[in-house]
């Protein structure tokens, strides 16, 4: 089996996993509820955010619906078009596909991402399981292009 297929299921297996953490959010935690998870690092605050990373631009459906609709095209385009050697370009692609689109699933279908990770020991923004794909991705894709760049590629 290629690497592109073992990441593309992958990448379904993690954003299975972003749903059903959601979807046990939602049923086990009331909205704006804080839960201790990690004493001192993390607790599990279910927010709704109906609105991008940090909740900016609240209420914008259609323009996330269409921004999540190119940056997945651009995404699946770039890494359907990798080279077997550039795995790092295919792990942060797949990553970003996959948090982009367990976003998506939530504002589709309810109007709102669900967030539910609060981080305790500093003042920072509630975040998803999707978010942390798509950040970790991101992060991955700059250190593999700062590092082509390097390489002359």
């Amino acid at each position: 089996m290629s690497r592109k297929v073992i990441l593309l299921v992958l990448g379904l297996a993690l954003i299975l996993g972003d749903q059903l953490l959601k979807s046990w959010v939602v049923d086990h935690i009331a909205l704006g509820e804080q839960l201790t998870f990690w004493p001192g690092i993390m607790d599990l605050t279910y927010l709704q955010n109906r609105g991008a990373a940090f909740s900016i631009l609240q209420g914008q459906v259609w323009f996330f619906f269409l921004t999540t609709f190119l940056a997945m095209v651009v995404a699946g385009y770039y890494f359907i078009k990798a080279k077997s050697s550039q795995w790092e370009r295919q792990v942060g692609l797949a990553l970003i596909m996959a948090g982009g689109i367990g976003n998506f699933i939530d504002r589709a279908s309810q109007g709102f991402v669900v967030d539910m990770f609060q981080l305790t020991f500093i003042d920072f923004a509630v975040f998803n399981l999707a978010d942390s794909y798509l950040t970790v991705g991101v992060v991955i894709l700059i250190l593999d292009l700062l590092r082509e760049d390097e390489d002359g590629v």
